[in-house]
């Protein structure tokens, strides 16, 4: 990553080197244990009920406990609990579940290869990437452009593609050929007197200067979330994806859409595509595919990606590329069953009419002394906590005050997650407005004890 010294985006990455967890605190307590959940709610040991803020990891989109999940699972289970996808063989489930995903991406798609997590998806379409272009006779063609704070997974080639210098430090990566554009956060990064658009044309801008001083024919695809997620729930600048797109398709550039957080109903459309105009040439997801009850990812490609992969596969001999666990039957059939209830309950209406419950309940808490934004759309959104609201300045991250306020939501019965300070939520969609109130209530509650811990230990801003 490239970034000026001394600018706000070095010291936000900066912070990011901090630890999410306190390991003293783990080893004192242990982790939280949880042994069962009904709907949004969750229950550990003692026998606390939680509302679950976060659908586990983004990904409990039905929530728990939903029964026709596990009556697929039991009857794919009976009829073939495993087989796999290779040497021209397949199964039923995998193949209904790819012709189902073809029916609804957002965008024409061609092909779908099967995996087992969001990581594993887009590790496999950066292979793709590389083989695309080598069937293509361009073996310059290789570098991968991302962002700083994208979150694309923790295998190598994914954790290399992550933003975050957590997911690198240490770990020997990134990896060559991989590449980092500046974060596209408005409230951040944004320059005095600055618009939404005109913060989008710079974004634009600075990629273009980018591919230039890389090479063009050196840039092989830009990856991109609709809305970032781990990194803080970013929400994309008025007209950003607009001109971010207009840049790579004048370099020839593949678009990579990774909707393993917004794909199937987040964002209030079926892909956070939809939601901001994005039209990839390769898409991956993951998570709400089957609502996280079994691991199952998938990629999606366009015929012109496809016909560069079976070209050269046929030319070799073989696509040396796949999973043990590609297409698993019993996952796939739990996929499938998914998406038949998104349909059949319209959830994506449903996000529709109870999103703005959120975001507006959500930004009440903008009155906060430590809140300095409140971010997202549909069912997913940030609070981000600073220590000046006027000057928009963090606290040192050493205090670790976004991960005191999601202990206190947990001491209330809510489980958020702490990106640093920024605290985000991502109910499962299946949350109803009642309960939207009870959980902004139970985080009210947290967010008012962390004012006063902060105002009595006269917590300092970052350096």
């Amino acid at each position: 990553m490239s970034v000026r010294p001394n600018s706000p985006e070095a010291r936000d990455i900066a912070s990011h080197l901090h630890s999410y967890t306190d390991a003293r605190k783990l080893e004192k307590e242990g982790p939280l244990i949880i042994t069962g959940g009904k709907g949004i709610y969750v229950t550990d040991t003692a026998g606390k009920e939680y509302i679950e803020g976060l659908a586990g990891l983004w990904c409990a989109s039905l929530g728990f406990g939903e029964e026709r999940l596990v009556q697929a699972a039991a009857d794919q289970m009976r009829k073939l609990p495993y087989y796999h996808t290779f040497a021209q063989k397949s199964d039923l489930p995998a193949v209904d579940l790819a012709e189902r995903l073809l029916e609804i991406a957002p965008v024409p798609m061609s092909k779908v290869f099967f995996a087992n997590s969001g990581s594993e998806a887009n590790d496999s379409i950066v292979k793709m990437v590389w083989y695309y272009n080598n069937a293509l006779g361009r073996p310059e063609k290789k570098k991968i452009i991302s962002r700083i704070k994208g979150y694309h997974g923790v295998t190598v080639a994914s954790a290399s593609m992550t933003g975050l210098p957590a997911n690198h430090r240490d770990f020997d990566l990134p990896i060559a050929n991989i590449l980092h554009a500046p974060c596209p956060h408005y409230y951040r990064f944004g320059e005095e007197g600055e618009s939404e658009e005109d913060f989008a044309t710079r974004m634009a801008a600075e990629l273009d200067k980018m591919i230039q001083d890389e090479g063009p024919d050196t840039i092989a695809a830009f990856i991109g979330e609709p809305v970032m997620g781990a990194g803080g729930v970013i929400v994309p600048p008025k007209t950003y994806w607009e001109k971010i797109q207009a840049v790579i398709k004048k370099y020839d550039i593949l678009l990579i859409a990774d909707e393993v957080i917004c794909g199937f109903g987040r964002t209030g459309n079926m892909f956070g595509c939809e939601t901001f105009g994005i039209k990839p040439d390769i898409m991956s997801v993951a998570k709400a595919l089957s609502s996280a009850y079994l691991p199952i990812s998938a990629v999606m490609i366009s015929d012109k990606v496809y016909q560069g992969l079976a070209d050269n596969s046929a030319k070799i001999g073989t696509f040396g590329h796949g999973y043990t666990y590609s297409g698993h039957p019993v996952s796939a059939a739990v996929a499938l069953e998914t998406l038949k209830i998104y349909e059949e309950r319209n959830l994506i209406e449903h996000v529709r009419a109870v999103g703005p419950v959120l975001q507006k309940g959500l930004r009440r808490f903008a009155e906060s002394s430590l809140v300095g934004e409140v971010r997202g759309v549909g069912l997913v959104a940030a609070v981000e906590l600073v220590a000046d609201k006027a000057a928009k300045t963090p606290f040192d991250p050493a205090a670790k005050v976004g991960a005191y306020l999601a202990d206190r939501a947990q001491d209330h019965g809510l489980i958020v997650r702490a990106l640093m300070d920024s605290v985000a939520f991502c109910p499962p969609l299946i949350i109803s407005e009642d309960q939207i109130g009870e959980m902004l209530s139970r985080f009210g509650k947290a967010l008012e004890e962390t004012e006063a811990w902060v105002k009595a230990e006269g917590l300092a801003p970052a350096a």
